[in-house]
């Protein structure tokens, strides 16, 4: 595989349990947009030293609607991926309720990743390149690319 499949392998698994995530910090308090909005910050607190997806953007120089998900690479897809799923298991199997309580465990798990990253010498999310290329524009590419060879090929 090479980076532009993995990036989307991992993208596509970071949706579906992402879902999930949403579902079980509802489950565990986080209703509204805003609550969520803090609820998703605090994971990546916790996975970024701090950073917000705001300042997130902003050190990937990205623009205000850019998904921030769809400009990682794979290495920082999967740290989040790992983040989301620990996040969504620990809230589930500690059965943790109310906004705060929920908040903090997703800063904990997202706390716990990186700390496990520089354990093993890795390089910190927010020190990874930025990909040139969107998820949108790579899926846009292969689309186009499978067209392309429906339209070559002979008719029988």
């Amino acid at each position: 595989m090479d980076e532009d499949q993995k990036r989307l392998a991992i993208r596509k698994e970071m949706k579906k349990h992402n879902k999930l995530l949403v579902a079980a910090a509802k489950d565990a308090g986080v209703k509204s947009g805003l609550d969520y909005a803090i609820f998703q910050n605090c994971g990546y607190k916790g996975l970024y030293g701090g950073m917000t997806a705001k300042d997130i953007k902003a050190n990937k120089h990205l623009g205000k609607n850019d998904d921030i998900l769809d400009y990682m690479g794979h290495e920082e897809l999967a740290a989040n991926l790992f983040r989301t799923t620990q996040t969504e298991a620990k809230l589930r199997c500690e059965h943790i309720q109310g906004k705060e309580k929920t908040n903090q465990a997703h800063y904990e798990v997202g706390k716990e990743v990186r700390d496990t990253i520089s354990r093993l010498g890795g390089t910190m999310p927010e020190n990874l390149p930025t990909p040139e290329k969107s998820i949108k524009q790579i899926e846009r590419e292969q689309k186009n690319l499978g067209k392309n060879k429906q339209q070559k090929a002979p008719h029988q």
